[in-house]
């Protein structure tokens, strides 16, 4: 296809479901986990395939086939929104957050990979960057580790030249001070401590946390310090959290509203998204839209094959969580799959998203 063709009718739309085990048991302040399940859809036109997916329950993939397909077949690939539009009306009755919004969030990331490679440009460039590359922490540290674990993980990205590593609090509040301690000692002092409880301390804890964290640990971004439904608990977090620490969540947000209250609660220094749940890559740069409106900077959650697109093109966007589960499988499942160089990616300049699924490594998980 050229860029002056100005149709590509979706012929073909599909949906599979694969369980990846962790490499360890894992958890943080609220859940416990073994296995992640990733959601793949693909999308054909104008001689091409497109891919997306999301980080979900199976469900999603039998909801896209059985309500998405339909009002997104037969409609010009190249228009996104006009799909993006149709797949939000046809939710209406279910739910437009959830379980729903993630099943968008998949079709849509699937069309923009195949928007890409129809026009021969990485999604990137679809866009619009604003950065060439842009900076990524290491994310892990979870609650289930032992010292050993937790100061290789982290240690490890700081070796590399990650700007910031972050941990899981909050299930073992009274263990979490030796186990900062252990992490400060593995990175350094140049390297950015970053914490995330996952909702799991009242505001009174947190805010006493808060005080311990930055005096003791030096640590400058604390996630979910209360849980994302409590925007008062989180404006007093941000009004009276330590000079240098950034309160901040996000990731739970499936709907554009959701962003719309949390920033004008004034809950957050940093608002997050991830494209696996907010209605794709579509909904991010909404949501970077409205961040840079209330001049908040962004940062992703998870997915960074995905969000290193939008990441690269939104203005309110700082940096991109590097998540280790996330890394792991897309790793392993995809060809192309960004690798940092000191401690940024950017795009490997192949059309769309520039993944390539492996067939054969995939088969195995395959539900």
């Amino acid at each position: 296809m050229t860029i002056q063709d100005s149709r590509a009718p979706i012929a073909k739309i599909g949906a599979r479901a694969f369980k990846i085990p962790t490499d360890a048991p894992e958890s943080d302040g609220t859940l416990e986990w073994d296995s992640t399940t990733l959601v793949l859809v693909t999308i054909e036109a104008g001689g091409e395939m497109g891919i997306g997916y999301t980080y979900a329950h199976q469900a999603a993939a039998v909801l896209i086939a059985d309500k998405l397909a339909g009002v997104v077949s037969g409609r010009n690939a190249l228009d996104i929104n006009g799909s993006w539009m149709a797949m939000l009306s046809a939710v209406r009755n279910l739910g437009q957050s959830g379980i729903a919004a993630v099943a968008i969030s998949a079709v849509d990331n699937a069309l923009w990979d195949l928007k890409g490679k129809l026009l021969r440009v990485p999604v990137a460039d679809l866009i619009g960057k604003v950065r060439q590359t842009i900076p990524i922490y290491g994310s892990g540290g979870f609650t289930s580790y032992d010292d050993e674990q937790l100061a290789s993980q982290l240690g490890g990205w700081a070796e590399e030249g990650l700007f910031a590593v972050k941990m899981k609090v909050g299930r073992d509040p009274d263990a979490d001070p030796h186990r900062m301690t252990v992490a400060r000692q593995a990175i350094g002092r140049d390297v950015e401590l970053f914490v995330d409880a996952n909702g799991a301390l009242s505001e009174k804890q947190a805010l006493a946390f808060a005080e311990e964290a930055a005096l003791g640990y030096s640590v400058t971004w604390f996630e979910e310090p209360v849980s994302s439904n409590d925007l008062k608990g989180l404006r007093l977090m941000r009004d009276r959290a330590p000079a240098g620490m950034a309160i901040t969540t996000g990731e739970y947000a499936f709907t554009l509203w959701t962003f719309r209250d949390l920033l004008e609660a004034q809950t957050v220094d940093v608002i997050q998204a991830d494209a696996t749940r907010c209605m794709g890559l579509t909904g991010f740069m909404k949501a970077a839209a409205l961040a840079e409106a209330h001049q908040v900077t962004m940062s992703s959650h998870c997915a960074p094959a995905l969000h290193l697109h939008t990441c690269l093109c939104a203005p309110a966007a700082v940096h991109m969580e590097w998540f280790h589960d996330h890394v792991r499988i897309e790793h392993r499942l995809f060809d192309g799959a960004p690798v940092p160089e000191k401690g940024a990616v950017g795009t490997n300049g192949r059309p769309g998203l520039g993944l390539v699924l492996k067939e054969a490594e995939a088969a195995q998980f395959e539900i």
